[in-house]
């Protein structure tokens, strides 16, 4: 376990709410369309614009990031590994496969089917990842995420071949890398349960930390070692399949911020919950901020950017383990 060397004091807690605050507003303001926030209440088409595109596009930033690292930080506690994360165990491209099935046997099947579809496929696909990663020898650790990886990519490559073969390709590429240029008002509201299974994850949290000691110590301190289980896969695979339905794939969120946060504060899940959530959401604010502003006026997908973001710090991490073994 890793010991906690920092405490957050109120000051740091207020700095880092005043960030992601002001990330939030920056949000609603950086755009192709001006959009005067002090003029909004006076300015109908400003409101307007606000309501329907602005506002949605932050808060589905906010809950995708915000879920997909608490997903990402039980996943680690679940596997016992810190160097994996739904886009990069399957979950993610589990959900892709069962949305991508759906849409070809049922065409005409509503967006809440298709979720329930993508919630099955993740909860499978991720069940297997953690059945085969705790078989896996846990004194050679980088095991586990390079067998995610190759397990992830053959998912992928057959649900790619799946959507060649029906002419999806470009319908596919969609939910491979997320964006918000298309999250409007009515097209963002499923991602609210995602806060839901944030406050699951919150009410079980002192269990998922025990569970990090793994299946016979959690056992003999009394957790429902199976049940518990089937809990955290539940709240990865909700979390992820919703991220991939409303805006497709983002990778890396679930593994940099954890592990940042773990190193910081240590590995009491309870501890360090609060902070994972700011810390992914701030994190996917200012990708798709950077994204709407490095080619302006033009838009680089938030998966991209955070593609590039998550793979630096997933290196540092790896070779800052290597440095201190």
């Amino acid at each position: 376990m890793t010991p906690a060397v920092f405490q957050p004091s109120l000051r740091t807690s207020v700095i880092a709410g005043l960030g992601l605050a002001v990330l939030f507003v920056l949000s609603l303001a950086v755009g192709v369309s001006p959009l005067p926030l002090g003029k909004v209440l006076s300015d109908p088409e400003a409101m307007q614009l606000l309501v329907v595109s602005r506002l949605p596009r932050t808060l589905a930033a906010v809950l995708c990031g915000a879920g997909l690292a608490i997903a990402g930080l039980i996943m680690q506690t679940l596997s016992r590994n810190r160097f994996v994360e739904p886009a990069t165990a399957g979950t993610a491209q589990s959900a892709e496969l069962g949305i991508l099935l759906v849409t070809l046997l049922f065409p005409a099947a509503a967006l809440w089917a298709k979720t329930l579809v993508a919630v099955g496929a993740a909860l499978v696909g991720t069940s297997i990842f953690l059945a085969t990663a705790h078989r896996l020898p846990p004194q050679q650790p980088f095991l586990v995420p390079l067998f995610g990886i190759v397990y992830g990519g053959v998912i992928g490559a057959v649900a790619t071949f799946a959507a060649w073969q029906a002419d999806l390709l470009q319908f596919l590429s969609v939910w491979t890398n997320g964006e918000f240029s298309g999250v409007l008002r009515g097209r963002y509201e499923l991602l609210w349960i995602a806060a839901i299974m944030v406050a699951v994850a919150w009410l079980v949290a002192d269990r998922l930390t025990i569970m990090a000691l793994g299946r016979e110590a959690s056992i003999g301190l009394g957790i429902d070692y199976a049940r518990m289980m089937q809990i955290g896969l539940v709240i990865v695979s909700v979390i992820t399949a919703l991220a991939v339905v409303v805006v497709g794939m983002i990778p890396f969120v679930g593994l940099a911020v954890p592990n940042i946060v773990s190193r910081l504060m240590g590995d009491n899940v309870r501890g360090t919950l609060g902070w994972v959530a700011v810390g992914g959401a701030g994190l996917v604010l200012a990708c798709d901020i950077a994204g709407r502003l490095i080619r302006y006026p033009y838009e680089i997908p938030v998966g991209t950017v955070m593609g590039v973001v998550g793979g630096a710090v997933f290196l540092w991490l790896l070779f800052r383990r290597g440095g201190h073994g």
